[in-house]
Formats: C-alpha cells, structure tokens, sequence
C-alpha cells in the first residue's frame, strides 16, 4: 500500500493488487478513464433515446397492415392469379393478381381475422391445381402477414379446406404452408408436414435434428465467448438477427439470397469483430467486473433490438428466394432441398469447428485460454488476439444460423429474443463454456422442441425444454458435457 497526496493536499491511496495499480479515495472518480468510459456511456444513451423516440414515428409513418406472399410451382413463379381477401364477416377487402415474380400483396383496413381465397380457375394450363383454395389468418398491429399457397394436385371434392383449423385423417399426407397451424415458423414459410402414426413422429425428429443443428451454429459463439472471457451475453440474440437483417436488406437491394448470405455472413464476423475490439477490450481492460459486463449486454441488446425495428419495421419480412419449396420424400419421411443443404453446411462448419479446436494452434489455445487465462497468458498465448478470434468466428456463425432461422421463419426484430432463450437452454444443458457441449445441448432442445408438439400444444413445447432443463441440472448441474467444479 502506498499513500500518495494530491495537488490540494488530500490524501489518497493507492492499492497494489493482482498487479494492477487501483486509486480509491478522494478525487479518484475524476480520472481520465472513467471520464472517458462515462462519455461513452453518455453517448450510448443517447443514442438509444434517439432511436427509441423515432422508432414509433418511423413505424407510424410505414405501411400498415398487409397480407402478401409468394405463388410458385417446381420453383418457377406462378403468373396471373386472382387471389382475393376477404374479412371475418365476409366483406372484401381487396383482389390482387400475382406479379411476373409470383409475389402479390392485398393492403388491410387493420389487425383483425381474414380470409385469402385463390381463385382456382385463374391458374395457368401449367399449374395442376391448388392443395388448398383458402385460409383463414390473423393479422397483428404493423404486420406484413405472408400467406403461401401450395400449388399441386387439388384436395378431393367434398374435403373441407378452412386452412387453419381443419384436421387431417388418419389416411392424409398432406402440406399446410403460411397458416398458423404450425405456429410463429410457418406463418413465414416453413413447410409443415402432417402425417400420423409413426411417420409423424419420425417427421417431427427430421425437424427437430434441423432446427437442433441451426441452434448449435447460434449457440456455439456463446459458449466460447463465455468460456474465453466469463461473459454471459444477453445481446447474442441480436447478433444473430443482425446476419438475417443484413442478408434480408442486401435481398432486397437485389442481391440473390445466396450471395446476400454469404456477404451477411462476412459482414456478421467484421461486426463481432469490431465490437471486440472497440467496445468488450476495452471494458475488459479497465477492468470491468463480469456483473457490469452483463449488465451492459442488456443494453446493448435493447439497442440493437429497436434499432433493428427502425430499420425493418415491427412486421415480419422473407427473403424472395426459398421460402417455399416443395418437399421430396426420403423414406417416410419429407424434407425439402432447402432444408438439407441448410443441415448439410451446419453439420459441415460445426465439424470444423470441432476439429479447428483439437487440431489447429488457435483452436489450442483457445482451449488454453478457456482453460486458465492467467497461465495461458504466462505461457505465451496472447489472450486477446484469441478473444477477438473467438468473438469474430463466433459472431459469423450467429449471423449465419440467423440467416437460416430467417428462411424458414421469416425475420422480425424479435426473433433475437425468442431465439435468445433457446441459446441458453443448449448451452447450459451441454455444459456452458464447452463448444461440444453446445452442439450436444442444442441437438438435444431441437429435437425434444419439435418432438414434444406430437403430445403436448405447439405453445407450451418451449416451456417443456426448460422443464427437461431443470430436472437434467438437478441431476448433473455441470451439464452433460460440463465439468465438476469446486465450491469453496
């Protein structure tokens, strides 16, 4: 302990510990680093207030409550069809003609329930039919709902066709796409199967395998990062909207989604990277305590949330590429082309990622640094070169699964928070801090999501994960890849 005395006379101190020099006393708040982190924060906030008031004017000023969507058949465009809406007591609304690229849209007086009908006998000599003429769906505040219809082999005469509340026999295989039957997925495009028996359950595992893969690409860059630096990072979510955003808006410059993708994946990394560099360095070097850090990461996250709402508006949009796909068979079960090349390329970067960490020297020391910062920085690893690695990797695969979440589900400026919980989930339940026990416990929460549905309501298989959630912690509290740690 050293004692020190100021210009005016006042004493302070000056604590020696863990090798950094820390002032207290008298006059120390006024240094030029907090002052400095107090301008950022001030800024911070500012900004933040800004958005926050123009974000209600901005969606005021947009364009309301629409039904839209896409009409194709074997991936071409559909040209030419009558597609009419119509309110819940029967009154129409409006008629609009698919475009040249299949696309319509059909502008509502406001939120409510209506129907969109298909007029059947507007379809070109190409087209076999349609699988449903007609759907009943509910329109929120500022939502850009999308309706998809199904072109195919007609439904049989006298089979009722009300979209959304009709239940399949036993003898249909049927598709319902754009309705609500599938939840918050298919209402932007996800193409549900319904089938019965064992075939449906088998269905419900080749969903759940894929959406347990999209969620281990999102959760894998939150496992490192907290495993590199003991950061919990509630603005992960936003990061992986920030990849569906940047590939929705480069879409709609024009860029094929396949490109847009692949410079939103790009753009993901250089933002992670840019955020370690000029913002968690920084924290991490005054040192910021891990509670503040948290902290901090909410508002960051509510800022990236509603400044994603200024940009795209509070309605649901789709990319004008792959939303909807006809599915193919595979045994008993269907899938689209979509959907296996999106399960194709996580499995692929998540076995990198795997081989990079046991394989490769960043990917040692990376696991060195997770391991035991101080003696991995004694030995030569330069810790913060492989931090800003771990966030710029883990940032590129958030916005890349943020992509993927966004063909099937379409993009929101929610879909980082709903998504956010589901992160966690896996990554606690795999073992928090280990990459293998992100791929492990997100698998795990995919498949047992999408398998539940066949036994309990679509609404509640969220809160039955977390169930399954607390009882696997009760009895392994390290999680199924986790280690056993010393308390005290």
């Amino acid at each position: 302990m050293l004692r020190h005395r100021t210009s005016d006379g006042r004493p302070s101190i000056w604590r020696v510990h863990d090798t950094r020099i820390r002032v207290s006393g008298p006059g120390a708040g006024g240094t030029p680093h907090v002052q400095k982190l107090a301008r950022y924060l001030g800024a911070l906030l500012a900004v933040l207030a800004t958005v926050l008031l123009v974000a209600p004017v901005a969606g005021a000023q947009g364009t309301g409550e629409t039904i839209h969507g896409t009409l194709e058949f074997q991936d071409a465009p559909v040209q030419g069809v009558t597609i009419t809406v119509t309110s819940a007591d029967g009154e129409e609304i409006g008629t609009a003609q698919t475009a040249a690229d299949g696309t319509w849209e059909v502008p509502v007086p406001g939120p409510g329930d209506y129907t969109v009908v298909l007029d059947a006998a507007t379809l070109p000599s190409t087209a076999p039919g349609v699988v449903r003429d007609t759907i009943e769906t509910t329109v929120n505040p500022q939502q850009r709902k999308v309706v998809l219809f199904r072109v195919g082999t007609p439904e049989g005469d006298g089979e009722p066709s009300p979209g959304e509340t009709s239940t399949p026999t036993d003898d249909e295989d049927e598709s319902v796409t754009g309705t609500e039957s599938g939840g918050a997925e298919s209402e932007a495009g996800e193409d549900v199967t319904v089938t019965s028996g064992n075939n449906q359950l088998l269905q419900l595992f080749v969903s759940g395998l894929r959406f347990g893969l999209i969620l281990g690409l999102a959760g894998l860059g939150l496992s490192l990062v907290f495993g590199t630096t003991g950061l919990t990072n509630f603005a992960h979510g936003e990061l992986i909207v920030f990849g569906a955003v940047a590939a929705l808006l480069l879409n709609q410059a024009g860029m094929p989604v396949l490109v847009a993708a692949l410079l939103a994946t790009v753009l993901s990394a250089v933002f992670g990277w840019g955020q370690d560099r000029g913002f968690w360095r920084p924290l991490r070097k005054k040192p910021t305590g891990l509670i503040a850090l948290m902290i901090i990461s909410i508002g960051v996250s509510l800022f990236l949330r509603y400044l994603t709402q200024f940009i795209i508006g509070g309605g649901r949009e789709t990319y004008d590429e792959y939303t909807f796909q006809s599915p193919i068979s595979i045994g008993p079960a269907s899938i689209t082309v979509r959907d296996l090349v999106i399960m194709g390329i996580c499995v692929a970067l998540l076995a990198a990622v795997a081989l990079a960490l046991t394989r490769t020297r960043i990917g040692k020391a990376t696991r060195a640094v997770a391991d035991n910062p101080a003696l991995a920085a004694a030995s030569g690893i330069n810790v913060d070169r492989v931090i800003t690695v771990v966030w710029t990797v883990g940032t590129g695969l958030a916005g890349l699964s943020g992509i993927f979440f966004g063909m099937i589900q379409g993009v929101d400026y929610l879909m980082g928070m709903r998504i956010l919980l589901l992160v966690f989930a896996a990554t606690i339940l795999g073992g928090l801090g280990t990459a293998w026990g992100a791929m492990v416990g997100a698998l795990v929460v995919g498949i047992f999501i999408e398998m539940s549905a066949y036994v309990v309501p679509s609404e509640l298989k969220t809160a039955g994960v977390l169930v399954v959630l607390i009882l696997i912690l009760l009895v392994r509290p390290q999680g199924i890849l986790g280690r056993r740690e010393r308390i005290g």
